[in-house]
């Protein structure tokens, strides 16, 4: 059974640039290229995969995507684009014309004001992507669950997918207001979910797939096996645990589904959301 990776990442690291890679984090402070993704996706039975982007920068979106078009197996791109520009819709415009451009996301995880997302200019910028066909990739912490579910009510029209399942704090064993905002937020059904990013979020070196199974019950429970799709989180993942461990997470919390809900977690769900 071929699987689709709904997110991973590729980056030429400089130090500046990637100012979030802290010296724990030494495993990926290097560069990471599709030659080094695709022999670890063919091992474990994937055919393809979405590449996000990392930086905040046109020039990311553009690199992504002349990786997507010399690489058959990257099948989709989520770059980054300024939604509060005032040219919002000229660069929209530019943009639709790459097939394999898929959506945007912006870190909203890392800004100072942690209501961006509902100001009137990021707001404009959403109200902006669904005539291009585009989807937004929702990175945030826990404390700003309440915000995403104000963004998925005024804009019910538009695909959302959360990443990371909103990065609960797994280490700490931490998970009543996750828990609470995850079920607020999957009550919108335009809002999808990446079962992607744990094992960062766990103790590094301390983690088994039973630390996850709890977070997952709520995850699965809430959103339901149509609007969930696997992501690695490769190469971040790394810092953590190799690429079929993070797999294996969701594999075994999943054995006991049929085949056909299996493959949707694991290939259809993405085809479906970004139109791969």
């Amino acid at each position: 059974m071929n699987h689709i990776d709904s997110h991973n990442h590729f980056w030429r690291y400089d130090p500046s640039t990637h100012g979030w890679i802290s010296p724990e984090m030494g495993v990926i402070r290097r560069d990471f290229s599709p030659a080094d993704l695709w022999p670890v996706l063919t091992v474990n039975g994937m055919e393809g995969t979405v590449a996000v982007q990392a930086d905040q920068t046109e020039a990311e979106t553009e690199y992504l995507l002349q990786l997507a078009e010399e690489n058959d197996f990257i099948k989709g791109v989520v770059g980054w684009i300024d939604l509060q520009a005032d040219d919002i819709d000229e660069r929209l415009k530019h943009y639709s014309a790459f097939k394999k451009l898929k959506g945007f996301r912006h870190i909203l995880q890392g800004e100072a004001k942690r209501d961006l997302m509902l100001t009137p200019k990021f707001k404009h910028g959403i109200s902006k992507l669904g005539q291009y066909g585009f989807t937004y990739d929702i990175l945030i912490f826990v404390d700003q669950l309440k915000y995403a579910v104000e963004l998925a009510d005024e804009f019910p029209e538009q695909r959302f997918v959360l990443d990371h399942i909103a990065k609960p704090e797994i280490a700490a064993g931490k998970i009543e207001d996750w828990s609470k905002g995850i079920k607020r937020l999957a009550l919108r059904p335009n809002v999808w979910c990446k079962a992607s990013g744990l094992v960062t979020e766990a103790k590094w070196d301390n983690w088994t797939n039973d630390t996850f199974s709890r977070y997952l019950d709520v995850v699965f429970d809430s959103f339901g096996v149509e609007r969930i799709m696997f992501g690695s989180d490769w190469p971040v993942c790394l810092v953590a645990g190799e690429y079929a461990a993070v797999k294996d997470i969701i594999t075994e919390y999943t054995e006991n589904l049929s085949d056909a809900d299996r493959q949707k977690i694991f290939r259809n769900n993405a085809i479906k959301f970004y139109n791969l």
